[in-house]
C-alpha cells in the first residue's frame, strides 16, 4: 500500500534489484526510521551478476544487510516482461523472513504496463501477505502512485550516487540503450 503503515513495524525487509526504485525505496524508509534490511533475489535474469554487484554497493552505501537468493530451475530470462516476477520475489522475501513483523517493501512505480506493477497487484498481493502472516507483515509500495520521474527527482533530491545503480535488463557492462530499463533511465538523465 501506498500510505506508510504505523504502529510497531519498524522493520523494512526492501526487495532490491541494485537499481534507481530500489535504492530510492531504501533511503525512503531510512528516512522514516525504519530498521531497513536488502534482499537481492537471482531468478535467472540475464542482468543478475551486474544487479547483484549494484546491491552490494547500495547496501554498502546505506550500510544494510543484504541477503541473497537463487532460484534454481527458472529459464533465464532476457529483457521485457517477467510474468510473475513481483510475486516471486514477495514470496521470497516472506519465506526468508519467516513472516516475522515488518515491512516487505519494493520500488514500484505508476506508469509501467506491466500487471506486477498495478494497483490491482499490488492490493490483491497486500491482502494476501497479510493473510499468510496473519496481519504480522506488510507489503508497502512508497512509490506505488509516483512517475519514474518522481522516483529519480526523489533519488536526486536525496543526493544518491547514480553511480552505484545498474538499470540495464540485458546484464552488460554498460547500457543497451534498448530495453525499457535504459530508456527510462535516459529519459531520466
Amino acid at each position: 500500500m501506498s500510505s506508510t503503515p504505523g504502529g510497531s513495524l519498524k522493520r523494512a525487509t526492501v526487495l532490491m534489484s541494485g537499481g534507481i526504485d530500489s535504492a530510492a525505496c531504501v533511503r525512503f524508509l531510512k528516512k522514516q526510521s525504519f530498521d531497513v534490511e536488502g534482499i537481492f533475489v537471482d531468478y535467472g535474469q540475464a542482468a543478475r551478476v551486474r544487479e547483484a554487484e549494484a546491491c552490494t554497493a547500495v547496501a554498502t552505501y546505506f550500510g544494510i544487510e543484504v541477503h541473497s537468493f537463487s532460484v534454481g530451475g527458472s529459464a533465464p530470462s532476457g529483457a521485457g516482461e517477467i510474468v510473475g516476477r513481483n510475486s516471486l520475489l514477495i514470496g521470497v522475501a516472506l519465506f526468508a523472513t519467516g513472516g516475522r513483523t515488518g515491512l516487505v517493501s519494493l520500488g514500484i512505480h505508476a506508469g509501467t504496463p506491466y500487471y506486477d506493477c498495478s494497483r490491482s497487484f499490488i492490493h490483491a498481493t497486500a491482502r494476501l501477505v497479510a493473510e499468510q502472516t496473519d496481519g504480522r507483515v506488510a507489503l508497502y509500495t512508497p512509490f506505488a502512485d509516483w512517475s519514474k520521474a518522481d522516483v529519480y527527482e526523489f533519488f536526486l533530491a536525496e543526493r544518491l550516487p547514480l553511480g552505484l545503480t545498474y538499470s540495464c535488463e540485458a546484464g552488460g557492462s554498460g547500457p543497451c540503450g534498448r530495453c525499457a530499463s535504459c530508456l527510462d533511465r535516459l529519459m531520466l538523465t
